[in-house]
């Protein structure tokens, strides 16, 4: 797979998400990430240095906490960002508005648009940030580490016992993810079963009442902060669905499985974890 096709010494490009081929005249040193997921892999990439704007939220590693902020991924200070003077602007596919992408082109800024939607693309992604970067060396050693571990996860629970799975990705409306979505591919390599993973949209809008019917063996939720575990809540309110009668009620930290980024591998191997313990419960006999 051709990532890099250089013009000259210096010149480098990439093909970013749109199909759009984004060349620069020299590694970019001045990078705008315009979602918390892109800051994360501009950090993965090995270009953390080189960041000088963030969005909202942009809260990992600590130090992208102290990169200038330009609003939020729905709606950035363009005059703001324009000042820090972004020789790449990392954007968000279905995240940022597209008619400010559209102007940071139109003034000559180039856009390198992402949305990783495997964990293969994780790793295909953190590779092309760094050769627009400038860091191959780190880039690529953090992009196999990644793609290695996921490897050894999906060796690992490759025969593993069936549990029903719904994850709860929003609670009002509530939301889940179909079989297409990364967290979906993160279900079924711990082997989960998405109850909803049939379903059309990428996200789709679901019912309490669609839940009960699935009465799927395990819930997995993540709610609005890394503490914070009121989603789960709910279901203790529908005593007959098996995963509430089991216990199966479990947390995961969002941060680890909602953003496409390296910590997916810890994100993954904690939710793998919590399908153990539900399958754990069967023997038992838990019913809490």
């Amino acid at each position: 797979m051709l990532i890099v096709a250089p013009a000259s010494a210096s010149r480098v490009c990439a093909t970013d998400d749109l199909g759009e081929k984004v060349c620069l005249d020299r590694p970019a040193t001045r990078i705008a990430a315009l979602s918390p997921g892109a800051t994360e892999l501009a950090w993965a990439a090995g270009a953390g240095d080189q960041v000088v704007a963030v969005v909202a939220y942009s809260d990992y590693p600590p130090a992208a906490r102290e990169v200038t902020s330009v609003g939020s991924h729905t709606r950035m200070d363009m005059e703001r960002l324009l000042q820090l003077r972004p020789d790449l602007v990392i954007g968000w596919v279905t995240g940022n508005p597209s008619e400010q992408l559209a102007t940071l082109k139109k003034v000559g800024i180039p856009v390198f648009s992402i949305e990783p939607r495997s964990f293969e693309a994780v790793s295909h992604t953190i590779e092309r940030l760094s050769v627009l970067a400038g860091t191959e060396t780190e880039g690529f050693a953090e992009a196999e580490h990644f793609r290695q571990g996921i490897a050894g996860l999906r060796t690992q629970f490759e025969n593993a016992d069936p549990v029903s799975v719904f994850y709860q990705v929003w609670d009002e409306p509530l939301m889940t993810v179909n079989g297409e979505h990364l967290i979906g591919e993160m279900i079924q390599l711990c082997g989960g079963a998405n109850v909803f993973g049939h379903l059309d949209r990428l996200v789709p809008r679901i019912s309490a009442e669609a839940v009960v019917a699935a009465d799927p063996e395990a819930i997995l939720a993540g709610g609005m902060g890394e503490e914070n575990r009121h989603w789960l809540a709910r279901w203790q309110n529908f005593p007959s669905l098996t995963a509430t009668a089991r216990d199966n009620l479990f947390f995961i930290p969002p941060s680890l499985v909602q953003r496409p980024t390296p910590r997916m591998l810890v994100g993954t191997r904690l939710f793998c974890d919590k399908l153990e313990v539900a399958r754990d419960r069967r023997s038992d006999g838990v019913h809490l």
